[in-house]
């Protein structure tokens, strides 16, 4: 699964990292807490998240995070896609809530970074 695969399974749009849309993904973290996500993503996965603000980015750039899903059709300010785009992450948005997100991916055969 790619990066433009998760924009497709979520109906969602690949707002920043275009060039990225090829980029592989291995596997999914889905939380709003940032502790959450430094105990349990994974290099190479997607993160998916209803926070919006640059400790997502800071956080998702530490773990070396393929791509950051925005749920519940939150959308990131031009200054955080510019902070995603440096730090080489995709961003994805999406109208569905983190549950039904994740459960999709799921379903599409992307394992959770608990598993991996």
């Amino acid at each position: 699964m790619n990066n433009k695969d998760i924009a497709g399974y979520l109906d969602g749009e690949l707002i920043c990292g275009t060039n990225k849309a090829d980029k592989p993904v291995l596997s999914a973290c889905g939380a709003d807490l940032m502790s959450d996500v430094l105990a349990f993503a994974k290099a190479g996965s997607a993160l998916l998240t209803g926070m919006v603000n640059q400790h997502v980015v800071r956080t998702a750039q530490m773990l070396d995070v393929n791509c950051i899903v925005f749920v519940r059709g939150k959308r990131p300010d031009a200054a955080l896609c510019a902070l995603a785009e440096e730090a080489d992450i995709a961003i994805v948005a999406c109208d569905k809530t983190l549950y039904e997100s994740c459960g999709l991916l799921y379903q599409a055969g992307l394992p959770p970074c608990a598993r991996v």
